[in-house]
């Protein structure tokens, strides 16, 4: 059987040749340990300084503010639980944060920032109460895609005297990342979403902020995040770095041209699809709809031929509304009419053409 059209690169992209061809000798001969004091391990140190300075070159960091952690929801703990343990006090984060920030949230009992019906904070309605000591807002949310105006985030949350963290874990390798333009003190990125391996992310810590480790033992990245690192997996992160930040302009053309050649197509067989999120202000890969009268979860099931999320938390069987959708203001039969498809870097405009006519096709056997 063939295997279905991949549309769903927000969830996880697949790793890029040239990201697998650098990581292959470090899973072979370059076995060293980087805290070896021979020439195995000081090979190893130099690859995996070499990684921190391509992952710092994406987003207009030094490579010094840079630990390598296991994933973006260990990053995104440590910004949050590691601050708590400096400057204890209240916290805020937006209402469509991804998981991992909203749960250390609620267990430092943050408050929650309200967004409007495309999922964007409003800046000018953000009151930043005396003793706040962090707030964090994504910079691209991974169901609708809708971008979020973080510069003026944080220079209300810095006025205000809270530190910034931004989880751009869904935004890194689409659109131009730089920590200072954004007034970023921390930010998270997460390597399977820009086609390194799962398993790899890393946490901007700026210079002079205040964070604490939250894991203990040896001191590793500048003891933040103790153990052994993960050589080809580091590796793999920076040369997927290497190459978002040289292809990225491009590539962000190329997928908003096939993101917007989707929608039209469905837009036009499908009466009444909604689109969910921003209609400008979005990652160049991200469609969110709504399907009128049906599920989404139904029109994927009846799409075979194509791979996508719905706008729901789906576990054994139960389709929950989605709480970025409605957080946003969405009605019941609008959220869940919602699918999310995300192209991605080895997606083709034939593929487009084909998961489009599948889609409508499902819609109207399941709407007749």
């Amino acid at each position: 059987m063939t295997d279905p059209i991949y549309l769903d690169y927000n969830a996880t992209t697949p790793v890029d040749p040239r990201v697998l061809d650098a990581m292959l000798p470090w899973l072979k001969q370059g076995y060293g340990n980087p805290s070896s004091d021979h020439v195995y391990g000081r090979r190893a140190k130099a690859a995996v300084e070499a990684a921190r300075a391509e992952v710092a070159a994406l987003i207009g960091a030094q490579p010094e503010e840079i630990v390598f952690t296991g994933c973006a929801t260990e990053a995104n703990n440590l910004a949050i639980l590691g601050t708590a343990r400096v400057r204890p006090g209240p916290m805020r984060c937006s209402a469509v944060e991804h998981p991992s920030v909203v749960a250390p949230m609620r267990q430092m009992g943050a408050g929650t920032i309200p967004v409007d019906t495309t999922g964007r904070v409003d800046p000018t309605q953000l009151d930043i109460a005396a003793g706040t000591v962090l707030v964090s807002v994504m910079l691209a949310n991974n169901e609708v895609g809708t971008i979020q105006p973080v510069r003026a985030i944080a220079d209300r949350a810095h006025t205000g005297g809270a530190l910034m963290h931004v989880d751009a874990a869904q935004a890194a390798g689409k659109i131009p990342v730089d920590v200072d333009a954004l007034g970023a003190d921390l930010l998270t990125l997460a390597g399977h979403k820009f086609y390194a391996p799962k398993g790899v992310g890393a946490l901007y810590v700026r210079f002079g902020t205040p964070i604490a480790a939250i894991q203990f033992g040896a001191g590793h990245e500048r003891g933040l995040r103790p153990g052994t690192e993960n050589v080809p997996h580091l590796v793999a992160l920076g040369e997927a770095a290497r190459i978002a930040r040289v292809e990225q302009s491009a590539e962000s053309a190329r997928l908003s041209t096939l993101r917007d050649g989707l929608h039209v197509r469905l837009a036009h067989a499908i009466p009444g699809l909604v689109l969910n999120g921003h209609a400008s202000e979005r990652l160049p890969n991200t469609l969110n709809v709504s399907f009128p009268v049906v599920a989404g979860w139904q029109v994927l099931e009846c799409a075979p031929g194509v791979a996508a999320s719905t706008g729901s938390d789906c576990h054994a069987g139960q389709h929950a509304v989605s709480g970025a959708l409605a957080a946003m203001g969405c009605d019941a039969t609008r959220a869940t009419g919602a699918v999310r498809l995300s192209v991605g870097r080895f997606t083709t405009g034939a593929e487009i053409t084909e998961a489009a006519e599948a889609l409508v096709a499902a819609w109207r056997v399941l709407a007749a």
